[in-house]
């Protein structure tokens, strides 16, 4: 690991009809409530447009919310080198959660990495042999801090290249050059399954050795260190800062956001958010195309 990165340990946290106007809010949100101080977003499907933008009402939002005092953390799957979409709109601390919890990166030093969860090789070896056994036909990819590598019949990334493709249990020796990187997440995909059915397949089956959860409309699997959620590492971020779970506003639009949802004080649906997640969040906004996390900041900022 290099010297640069702080591994950190997870504490106990607990686990787990679209919306049509972009300023409507569920009716038990009082009219007036203390002012949060930090806002947690996801990005894909929350903050982001569907073409990877943000708009210049969300960027204004965003900014409006640092001028008074309110943090903003980003919190995503995504891996520390695709920030770039955001990286131009973090002020203040500019640290964001990636990674599922895995990561903390500093946005205004390079998208470089100063906190790691990472997975155990032993453990993503033991649930890339429970999934060959339980679903046949299941393709690997891991996400090292230092880049992705994955086996052939993984789809190539649209992004990035790999930087090694072979079978998982060669890409996950010990001896290989990528031995001193942090595993941050083992990605799984199946091209037969349903997203939500191999979900809860691969839970019932490797549940108790890591964390499993998704993101992708598609059958991919995100497999995280147990324990190790955007819920868990935020939670760690807010008590290094004297921030308690109540004065936080969480945003997300799919099941890996489900923990952090609970997790926060107040929490926020979009209104293209997953069943899973409209029943998990406390409110509901307006869908990712509607700006509705920027719909909710300019409520806060007007009434508290």
């Amino acid at each position: 690991m290099d010297s640069h990165v702080r591994a950190v340990t997870a504490p106990s946290i607990r686990d787990n009809g679209r919306v049509t106007s972009p300023t409507t809010f569920s009716r038990s949100r009082p009219l007036s409530r203390p002012r949060p101080r930090l806002i947690a977003t996801d990005l894909d499907g929350t903050l982001l447009r569907d073409d990877k933008t943000v708009s210049d009402r969300t960027v204004a939002a965003l900014a409006a919310a640092e001028e008074a005092g309110i943090e903003v953390f980003f919190v995503t799957g995504r891996p520390a080198r695709w920030m770039d979409v955001v990286s131009e709109h973090v002020h203040g601390h500019g640290l964001a959660i990636c990674s599922n919890g895995a990561a903390v990166v500093d946005l205004h030093a390079g998208r470089s990495i100063v906190e790691v969860r990472e997975l155990e090789r032993r453990t993503a070896h033991d649930v890339v042999e429970t999934l060959r056994r339980e679903a046949p036909g299941t393709a690997f990819a891991m996400e090292f801090a230092d880049g992705i590598r994955h086996e052939p019949d993984y789809p190539p990334l649209h992004l990035d290249a790999a930087l090694t493709v072979g079978p998982a249990e060669k890409l996950l020796h010990e001896d290989l050059p990528s031995a001193g990187a942090p595993l941050l997440k083992l990605l799984a995909l199946h091209r037969d399954l349903t997203p939500d059915g191999f979900l809860a397949l691969a839970r019932t089956a490797a549940g108790h050795r890591a964390s499993i959860t998704r993101s992708s409309p598609t059958a991919l699997l995100e497999v995280s260190g147990l324990g190790v959620s955007k819920a868990s590492t935020l939670a760690l971020c807010c008590a290094e800062r004297g921030i308690s779970a109540e004065e936080v506003v969480a945003f997300g639009d799919m099941p890996n956001d489900i923990e952090m949802l609970t997790w926060a004080g107040s929490s926020y649906a979009m209104g293209n958010a997953h069943p899973d997640v409209l029943a998990a969040a406390s409110d509901r906004t307006a869908a990712n195309e509607e700006d509705g996390v920027a719909a909710v900041i300019e409520d806060i900022l007007a009434h508290s």
